[in-house]
């Protein structure tokens, strides 16, 4: 087809005058004009990044990259007679692995099948790895479907990977220079495709979850075992806290399912999944969904000895709302709901902005509605102002003191005379470790045991294991106007350090949704980042327990070289839990 030709056929499509492309081709070719600005007339190779460029894509793909290589190799192995190229592409449509025919190099270079070739709908126009990150679809664009005339010969077929909090995390493409006519005939590349992404998937819930159960479905029990439809990983007590793509479609139902109670989309609970394991025979192992559906499950035991599960139903009042994927969270958040039902006094501690006074008023709405909750700030308290308060501790509710680290030792004294005899609950909160400073002599030790019956410690942002769950969430209360953001700006915001933590990512978003000018954030509407932390007493093995085992993944979060992080965790013989 000739170019003028080509650019033609995109005009009378995009005014309505052919109807002979799918939506999905469509849709794509009118953003390439009126989003993107490109212009078919005039061709665009595929960009390929420099080596640099491209080993920060891949460090950041590491983990992803290694669970998917056998299988994308045996992948390659049943189509490597059919000059198929084999692409694994991050969320920003860079290649990161490549399988093909080293033969073919220099003609696999130049049609951008290749290692490092950006395949982004924005740099490249309508294509596979393109069309699936929009679409988050599994999708063929075969020949002329593509935008630019330098792609037509191609035919591009690309199925999307999640990760386990249900975001699009790479895709999978599988391509030829050349392929006969009919878009049929990429019918069988679609099968292996979808099938191969829906096994990284799993492989991947598998090795994020080994501490947790994983619940598999299948429609057959032939294949419950070998090759399930769908996962998810259910914490002890009963929340989904990760899952494949294919579970959130079969369990859904319109909703998310992430951060549900598995005994409220199934009439199975946390208790019965052992009774879905191997020593009963696959067609016993029925599961009712909540729906009336039939479908055959398999469940996993955790590899590591579970913690005790918190009994009961889900978290009362407002610590509901602080719920995430997060075991960490969830076991503080199972403690905190104990916790509420007592006069024990309380301390929260953690870092600048982690929520401790969220989390505190949240335990008071545990209690009675007529309760009151009064906040003392104690960098602005004095001895006289604490004093003065003399009337209020024979009332009932919650005295929340805000940065108790904070008190001078005159005030320290004062509070401990007010809080003497009192009927208030006391919830304090503290940025420092105030046991140290107890043993410092920087703190009343007689006050410390006043305010610290029990401790809650709250995760900072850069350890928690629902940070992509936490972005949706203060995302929509930024804005209301449906923003959502590009794969490329939600990989940047992963990659910082966050040392203001949930208030600091909660700004940046507000700033971001302000200056976007679309529907979509992308990098350059985001903020610069305002504060380094100070890594210098981070503990490594719990910086690499957040990141998945990902070296480079710490080694940003850390402000280090990851052959820093290398050496350090084989120098203290760390690696991870089986």
């Amino acid at each position: 087809m000739q170019v003028g030709a080509h650019a033609q056929e995109i005009d009378q499509v995009l005014n309505g005058g052919l109807t002979g492309r799918d939506d999905v081709v469509r849709d794509s070719w009118r953003r390439c004009v009126e989003t993107w600005g490109l212009d078919p007339a005039r061709p665009s190779p595929v960009q390929v990044l420099t080596e640099t460029e491209l080993r920060v894509h891949r460090e950041q793909s590491e983990r992803l990259i290694a669970i998917a290589r056998s299988g994308l190799d045996h992948l390659f192995r049943q189509v490597a007679g059919q000059n198929y190229v084999l692409l694994l592409a991050d969320a920003a449509g860079v290649t990161v692995d490549f399988f093909g025919d080293r033969r073919f190099e220099d003609e696999l270079r130049g049609a951008g099948l290749y290692m490092g070739a950006n395949w982004s709908e924005k740099l490249a126009g309508t294509c596979g790895v393109g069309s699936c990150i929009i679409t988050g679809e599994a999708v063929t664009i075969h020949q002329t479907d593509h935008f630019d005339l330098h792609h037509t010969p191609l035919s591009c077929t690309a199925a999307p990977i999640f990760d386990t909090s249900g975001h699009l995390s790479a895709v999978l493409d599988l391509s030829l220079l050349r392929s006969p006519q009919p878009k049929a005939s990429q019918n069988l590349a679609m099968s292996l495709v979808t099938a191969a992404a829906r096994r990284v998937e799993m492989a991947n819930l598998m090795a994020m979850t080994r501490r947790e159960w994983v619940l598999r479905f299948s429609a057959s029990p032939e294949f419950l075992e070998v090759d399930p439809e769908a996962a998810v990983a259910v914490d002890d007590g009963g929340q989904i806290i990760g899952m494949t793509h294919a579970a959130q479609r079969l369990l859904g139902q319109g909703g998310d399912i992430l951060g549900q109670r598995i005994d409220r989309l199934t009439e199975i609970g946390i208790d019965d999944l052992p009774e879905l394991m191997r020593g009963r025979p696959t067609e016993e192992r029925v599961i009712r969904l909540s729906d009336g559906r039939a479908l055959f499950g398999h469940a996993i035991a955790p590899q590591n000895p579970r913690q005790p599960r918190v009994s009961g139903q889900s978290l009362p009042g407002g610590l509901s709302s602080l719920a995430g994927g997060d075991p960490g969270m969830q076991r503080l958040l199972g403690q905190a709901a104990r916790l509420a039902q007592t006069s024990v006094p309380l301390l929260i501690a953690g870092e600048t902005g982690t929520g401790k006074q969220k989390l505190a008023r949240a335990i008071h709405m545990c209690g009675t509605a007529e309760r009151g909750f009064a906040t003392l700030d104690c960098a602005a308290l004095d001895p006289a102002s604490i004093l003065a308060l003399q009337d209020r501790k024979d009332q009932a509710g919650t005295l929340f003191l805000r940065g108790i680290d904070d008190l001078s030792p005159a005030g320290q004294a004062a509070l401990l005379r007010l809080l003497h005899d009192s009927k208030l609950r006391v919830i304090a909160s503290a940025r420092a470790d105030l046991a140290a400073g107890v043993q410092a002599g920087a703190f009343r030790s007689d006050l410390y045991f006043r305010v610290a019956g029990a401790v809650l410690t709250l995760p900072p942002l850069r350890l928690r294991r629902d940070f992509d769950g936490l972005l949706d969430r203060l995302l929509r209360q930024s804005s209301a106007d449906g923003l959502r953001l590009s794969p490329a700006a939600r990989a940047e915001l992963r990659s910082r350090e966050w040392p203001g933590n949930l208030r600091e990512l909660g700004s940046a978003l507000q700033v971001a949704a302000s200056l976007a000018e679309g529907p979509v954030i992308d990098v350059t509407d985001l903020p610069a980042p305002v504060l380094r932390r100070d890594e210098g007493g981070e503990d490594l093995e719990t910086v690499l327990e957040a990141c998945g085992w990902n070296m480079a993944q710490a080694a940003r979060r850390m402000g280090v070289n990851r052959s820093t992080v290398l050496r350090r965790a084989q120098r203290l013989g760390l690696s991870p839990r089986q």
